[in-house]
């Protein structure tokens, strides 16, 4: 079996990719995340999982690379990583008390095979109304500042979500199931 990369160095993402008992290497994907103009959602992630896992690749060509990226939208808004602290806040503002999406897109590719796949998964989050000192006190703690929406639902943002649809995986950026999939179709090629 090939020996398989994670191109990327988020904590979040090592820790479910060990969950699943598998031997893998991160390594940091640093590529531009800005959004196309008029880019939708689903297809930053998709365009940037895959980036990750092709940049990533092409320095490790007989490897299995797994990429993923995570947004937030609100309606047509992306809401990636703040850049401060203010920009972390008003992205909680908008949150505070609507529903939005989560998209997380993965890819694996086999730079031996020059084949790749790549899929997106999608998840609903509903936050309760939030008070201007919750989210200044959340903002406080670092915690969202390398988050897309600025918030991370395994940590302190949990206790705002009154409902979710979709994989919590998904919301926390590396869907298991998904992996396994993927990792299943790229190996039997």
């Amino acid at each position: 079996m090939a020996p398989l990369i994670l191109a990327s160095v988020s904590p979040r993402r090592r820790e479910l990719l060990s969950r699943m008992g598998l031997n893998f290497s991160p390594v940091s994907a640093d590529i531009d995340e800005t959004p196309r103009r008029d880019e939708r959602p689903e297809a930053l992630v998709r365009r940037l999982a895959a980036t990750k896992a092709i940049t990533v690749g092409e320095h490790h060509p007989s490897a299995v690379v797994l990429g993923a990226d995570t947004v937030v939208a609100l309606g047509p808004v992306i809401l990636g990583k703040p850049y401060d602290a203010d920009h972390a806040q008003a992205m909680l503002h908008m949150l505070s008390g609507n529903r939005h999406e989560v998209y997380t897109g993965v890819s694996v590719w086999r730079g031996d095979r020059a084949r790749g796949l790549v899929t997106v998964s999608v998840a609903h989050v509903t936050f309760r109304p939030l008070t201007t000192l919750e989210i200044q006190s959340y903002v406080a703690t670092g915690e969202p500042m390398d988050k897309a929406g600025a918030y991370a639902i395994q940590g302190g943002a949990g206790v705002w979500v009154a409902s979710y649809q979709g994989d919590l995986e998904t919301v926390i950026g590396l869907p298991r199931d998904v992996v396994s999939r993927l990792l299943s179709r790229i190996s039997g090629v």
